[in-house]
């Protein structure tokens, strides 16, 4: 049996129904994508079972590339996102997205899926690119204000693709001698990338992690595009791009685990100050990164309880954002409002959306009982174990990081479920969810519970790489990770209700870095843009004044010497002029050759 799923790629079933949704109707379109995605789910939960190992293995330019790798880190990415995308579909069809939205949407899960599964660099950055590319049409397919943001978005992903392909180019150099030639670019050659490549990979992979200055296309696409694209664009592209730096670098680092509990603060922080429900999930992407990294970056320090937590939150990342795109985009949907402060006391006419974002914002801020709280907790532990090393930023300070980004992340949720569902009057009536948007938010809200409650957390454990080693110092529900929640909890409370009108006030005067970055980037765009027109066309003129001043001079010689100043008479007859021209040429080809 397992002979026969690791003969299947998962993309390219993905692929195949990517062209059936496009050419069957709208419904039977979405049934075969979302049989596909659930094969996606099925395969990697059965190859679970002795399935692992480098499968599909071939050669391209000469390298030995591996084109279905399956290990513990693959298939935990692979049970999630078939789950996820199978769940997606579902909330797409009830959304009445068009076909070409789900297609696209197929095609962008099918290169997530590539990149999961590679087996070696080679292979990595090929779906990497088309990743970028599929995901930008998913974008662009909504037209308006989705073209010009989905533009930024690809300069962004194409400098961010062209500092990891310098990456892996200078890692395959730098392995050249140490392994047989052929495998320099297989994964099972090295431990991550090459040391001589760390600051290509790590700006290029942090790009699509959403690194702090590197974060502005996240807020800035991800509210333009259909609300049902923006469910899928909101779970894969970050969260590979984290599974993609534990690869790159799997012994981690404290430049990234600094780096991870920075951006937990920065993301929290700015999500406060914004009115625009999906900018404000956007912006906690990337502080919900920050956990994922700061666990990979402890890998050395505290070892594989870090690593797992990372994973963990990954994993419980990919259900419960896409939740919470689920609950706002219904609200969008139904409503057709973008702003919070224009929304109110939906929660008496729309009780399935306000409970299914009570999940998600419950899992999101580590309420006990909901799956962020197991795995957040974990990261944050790890955090606390750095009491015992010596660091160069001071003892506790990452632990404290991780711990605001907490208070930011409740006092942002409870804000966006204020101001949604209960600030105001109710001004609005719409319609609740739909059938099959309820089913999508259904199978991502039960598993957020699913995986948190005090009896079934353990399946999440079993799931996550370094079982047998993290399952014994596992105890999330101790009294001191109920008390630390619980104190999270009302300070959060406390501190958005205390701060919410100074929040109000800064919200309109504290601009992100893109407020400088983006008009800086146009007006130095523009300007080489003018400058290299300017000197084509100087030059242009230069050498059209050039053959003009010969054309006279051969048409009217002795008009030309006399303009020096000298009056001769000038004859000869058609057999000189021919020598003397033919002499002229033959210098200036010479000096010509020889320049």
């Amino acid at each position: 049996m397992n002979a026969v799923l690791t003969s299947i790629p998962p993309y390219v079933v993905l692929a195949a129904a990517a062209f059936l949704v496009l050419g069957l109707s709208r419904r039977a379109g979405h049934a075969a994508a979302a049989l596909a995605t659930g094969f996606v789910f099925a395969q990697a939960v059965l190859l679970g079972d002795g399935g692992t190992g480098s499968h599909l293995a071939t050669q391209l330019f000469g390298f030995d590339v591996v084109l279905f790798n399956v290990d513990q880190f693959s298939l935990l990415m692979g049970v999630v996102v078939g789950f996820l995308a199978t769940a997606a579909v579902l909330y797409a069809y009830g959304t009445e997205a068009p076909k070409w939205v789900t297609a696209f949407a197929l095609v962008y899960v099918s290169s997530t899926l590539g990149t999961i599964y590679a087996g070696d660099w080679l292979t990595l950055i090929f779906f990497w690119e088309l990743m970028a590319v599929t995901s930008t049409l998913l974008v662009w397919q909504y037209g308006g204000a989705a073209v010009r943001a989905g533009y930024r978005y690809a300069l962004f992903h194409g400098i961010g693709g062209t500092f990891f392909l310098g990456a892996v180019v200078v890692h395959g150099a730098s392995m050249l001698g140490t392994v047989p030639a052929a495998e320099i670019f297989l994964f099972s050659s090295t431990t991550g990338i090459h040391a001589s490549a760390t600051l290509l990979a790590a700006i290029g992979v942090g790009v699509n992690c959403g690194f702090i200055f590197l974060h502005t296309w996240l807020p800035d696409t991800y509210p333009r595009p259909h609300v049902a694209a923006s469910v899928f664009l909101s779970v894969f592209t970050t969260k590979t791009a984290a599974y993609v730096m534990y690869r790159t670098f799997p012994e981690g680092g404290m430049w990234l685990a600094y780096l991870g509990g920075f951006m937990a603060v920065y993301g929290a922080f700015f999500a406060l100050l914004q009115y625009d429900p999906r900018r404000l999930l956007s912006y906690h992407i990337q502080a919900q990164v920050g956990y994922m990294l700061a666990g990979f970056g402890l890998a050395t320090y505290v070892g594989e309880f870090a690593v797992t937590g990372g994973f963990a939150h990954l994993f419980n990342n990919v259900l419960y954002k896409s939740l919470l795109f689920m609950a706002v985009g219904v609200v969008v949907y139904r409503t057709g409002v973008e702003d919070i402060r224009d929304m109110g006391g939906l929660w008496r006419v729309m009780p399935v959306t306000f409970l299914v974002y009570l999940v998600g914002a419950a899992s999101i801020t580590a309420v006990p009982g909901f799956n962020g709280f197991i795995s957040k907790g974990m990261v944050i532990d790890s955090a606390h174990e750095l009491h015992n090393f010596e660091l160069l930023l001071g003892e506790g300070l990452l632990w404290w990081l991780l711990i605001l980004g907490g208070v930011g992340t409740f006092m942002s949720f409870i804000k966006l479920g204020y101001y949604m569902f209960f600030h105001g009057s109710a001004t609005l009536s719409p319609k609740d969810a739909t059938p099959f948007q309820t089913a999508g938010m259904v199978l991502a809200g039960g598993a957020c519970v699913f995986f948190g409650t005090p009896l079934t957390y353990g399946y999440l454990v079993e799931l996550m790489p370094f079982t047998a080693a993290v399952a014994p110092e596992l105890h999330p529900y101790s009294a001191s990770h109920l008390t630390e929640s619980a104190a999270l909890l009302v300070t959060g409370f406390v501190g958005f209700f205390a701060l919410k009108r100074p929040l109000g006030w800064l919200a309109h005067r504290m601009p992100d870095v893109d407020a400088v970055t983006y008009p800086a980037a146009f007006y130095l765009g523009r300007g080489t843009i003018w400058g290299v027109t300017e000197l084509w066309a100087a030059v242009d003129r230069a050498v059209m004044r050039l053959v003009a001043a010969i054309k006279r001079t051969a048409m009217h010689p002795r008009a030309a010497v006399a303009s020096l100043g000298v009056d001769v008479e000038i004859r000869t007859g058609i057999g000189r002029s021919v020598l003397i021209l033919t002499l002229v040429a033959g210098v200036a080809l010479f000096a010509f050759l020889l320049g």
